[in-house]
């Protein structure tokens, strides 16, 4: 069971995809924010056979539910109308920290990341926390 992985940003989503298993997620790259993003994710799910989409939640380091995660929340209501799949929300506090040491450590330096590398290995961040999850 294949599954899409977001880290939704105002500026731009990042993807992830698993493997066919359902084991291991990896950054898939992004969607730039505009008109035709919730159809590029569509298609995307469409192309590799996607069975559920997962989405970071971004809550503040209380647990609490700020202005971003009501613009998540917002994100996902519009994703439901344009796909059946089901859309999980897991928790993204500090994914982005983690997506930015695993690069430094895989040798890649800041200067030659862009944003929507980090976008997409956030995003694969999000993604295997809920694929490990779900094999507890």
């Amino acid at each position: 069971m294949r599954a899409l992985g977001l880290d939704v940003g105002d500026a731009r989503i990042g993807l992830a995809l698993s493997d066919p298993t359902g084991m291991l997620a990896s950054p898939f790259g992004f969607v730039e924010r505009g008109p035709s993003d919730l159809a590029d994710i569509v298609s995307v799910a469409e192309e590799n056979e996607v069975a559920e989409i997962v989405v970071g939640l971004p809550l503040s380091m209380s647990g609490d539910s700020g202005k971003q995660a009501g613009k998540v929340r917002g994100f996902i209501r519009e994703l439901r109308s344009q796909t059946d799949l089901p859309i999980k929300t897991v928790d993204e506090r500090l994914s982005t920290v983690q997506a930015q040491g695993m690069l430094r450590q895989s040798g890649r330096r800041r200067r030659d990341r862009d944003r929507g590398e980090i976008d997409a290995a956030a995003a694969a961040v999000i993604l295997q926390s809920y694929l490990d999850y779900g094999r507890r």
